[in-house]
């Protein structure tokens, strides 16, 4: 069996136009991130972690800032097209695990949604977990949200016994 691991990141300050999206949901009274796609930290990350695992170049070098055309984009369009990547160069999405750390808003009740929503995006099993920082750093300050995930590939066509 062929199996790779990819680890992905990102962060963006509080301070956009627009609404709070994390994992490709709308935050209701969260204050929203700046950047030039919807600023989307966790699909982000996601993204970043299969293409790592999957040898790909970077969300960035994919669908640069530069470009107008990825002006305000859903990352969870921009997920998609990562994950066709990823299928495309032989790739199975095994599983991502996400934490995004943020001090506000609470997003606990969010995370099934936000689970539910980037499984679909990658056809994989997905787990999101929100933390706080305690009060630690730029995030614990409350200046913007950080979100790492990892994620697991299969060789497609590979069987999944050990």
């Amino acid at each position: 069996m062929s199996l790779r691991v990819g680890l992905g990141f990102d962060v963006h300050a509080f301070g956009g136009d627009g609404p709070l999206v994390l994992g490709g949901v709308v935050i209701p009274d969260g204050p929203a991130l700046v950047g030039h796609s919807d600023a989307d930290v966790v699909a982000h990350a996601v993204a970043d972690a299969l293409l790592g695992a999957a040898g790909l170049p970077d969300l960035g070098a994919m669908f640069p800032a530069s470009d107008a055309q990825y002006r305000g984009v859903s990352s969870i369009v921009l997920l998609r097209d990562v994950a066709a990547s990823v299928h495309a160069a032989a790739w199975h999405v095994t599983n991502v695990d996400v934490v995004v750390a943020a001090e506000r808003p609470r997003l606990a009740p969010h995370i099934a949604d936000m689970s539910a929503l980037l499984a679909a995006a990658v056809d994989g099993i997905v787990s999101v977990k929100p933390k706080h920082t305690e009060g630690v750093g730029a995030v614990g300050r409350g200046e913007g949200i950080a979100a790492w995930a990892v994620a697991l590939l299969q060789a497609a066509g590979s069987s999944g016994g050990s």
